[in-house]
């Protein structure tokens, strides 16, 4: 494992039992907690997108302003739903906050998840082409997206223009060289996967997926993962493919950390349906002393598998105390596992 970062949902809710009250509270409290994550020593600060919930939703104002107050971690999404994105767009808004960073993002997209709302992105002005379901039409945005981030121009220019052009077609701008080889795929199946490979995308494995064969979560993953590399090999792409994976882990370091997470109830896989066809396995979660936290987490056959390991992190409970769940593992757990 080369490297930890985490991944915040965003969450908000007016309750007073609650750290992160109103969106407001759930966008700042996102760049102060990259912010100290930083300065941790913490690898990536990610964040989760959902529409029509009390989550965050557009990344990019966030991601521009983690970019612009920190100056070394990495900064990303896990995941961008495609079916809601105009490729175009997105690429101009991905451009101009990975041109802020300095080249820090590592953008995780993908078909999107079970929502809020029944087909939440026909609000948004899409559906699917006759005869496509809504995943092909997620896909396709995202096969738009990788083609205009390659910097190529496309549009024929104005022979009178406002503003004098370049020659040639014309590309989107601001266009951010390298940004093409940091986008991940989020993979439900093994199916899913390899296509990204294909692609030439990163691939981002989350707490779920299709369950496909009946074995352990940790077990169905690291096949996912070891099938992503060899179809990656398979298509001779020239650089060296980057494998993350997302986990719910919690050190118990004292009395506060086993009030909140000692009492166990998570420590399984789950079996539930994405939707009346797909049966979903959900990984377990790890709350325990340090000690015992390295042993159960050398026996994750997708954490051994994967390079970077993202941290769930309950952002409801506030700031510090998130920063404290993460240094917490950068300095007891992490460096058992091969971190540094």
């Amino acid at each position: 494992m080369k490297k930890i970062g985490f991944l915040s949902f965003g969450h908000w809710t007016p309750s007073p039992q609650s750290q992160t009250r109103s969106a407001g509270d759930a966008l700042l409290q996102s760049i102060d907690l990259a912010v100290a994550a930083e300065e941790l020593g913490a690898d990536g600060a990610y964040f989760r997108v959902h529409h029509f919930a009390r989550q965050l939703a557009s990344p990019f104002p966030l991601l521009a302003a983690v970019g612009a107050k920190t100056s070394r971690i990495e900064i990303g999404t896990a995941v961008i739903d495609m079916r809601y994105e105009n490729p175009l767009y997105m690429a101009e808004d991905a451009g101009a906050a990975d041109l802020i960073a300095g080249g820090r993002l590592q953008l995780g997209i993908s078909r999107g998840s079970p929502e809020q709302v029944i087909d939440g992105w026909r609000h948004f002005g899409y559906q699917p082409a006759e005869g496509a379901t809504d995943s092909d039409m997620g896909r396709r945005h995202a096969e738009v997206f990788l083609s205009v981030l390659q910097g190529k121009g496309f549009a024929q220019p104005n022979p009178r223009p406002m503003f004098p052009n370049p020659p040639g077609l014309l590309r989107l701008e601001p266009h951010s060289e390298g940004l093409r080889d940091r986008i991940w795929w989020g993979a439900g199946s093994n199916a899913t996967a390899i296509w990204a490979a294909k692609l030439g995308m990163n691939l981002q494995s989350s707490t779920l997926k299709n369950d496909e064969t009946g074995e352990a979560f940790h077990v169905q993953q690291a096949a996912q993962i070891r099938a992503y590399r060899a179809a990656w090999k398979e298509a001779g792409h020239p650089r060296e493919p980057q494998v993350s994976v997302s986990r719910s882990i919690i050190a118990l370091m004292d009395d506060r950390d086993r009030a909140y997470f000692g009492r166990g109830g998570d420590d399984q896989d789950q079996i539930g349906f994405l939707d009346e066809r797909t049966r979903a396995i959900f990984g377990r979660g790890y709350a325990a002393e340090p000690d015992i936290l390295i042993e159960q987490l050398k026996k994750d056959e997708a954490i051994t598998e994967a390079d970077t390991l993202l941290l769930t992190v309950p952002n409801q409970l506030g700031v510090a105390y998130n920063a404290h769940i993460i240094e917490s593992i950068l300095t007891h757990v992490a460096p058992a596992l091969g971190w540094r």
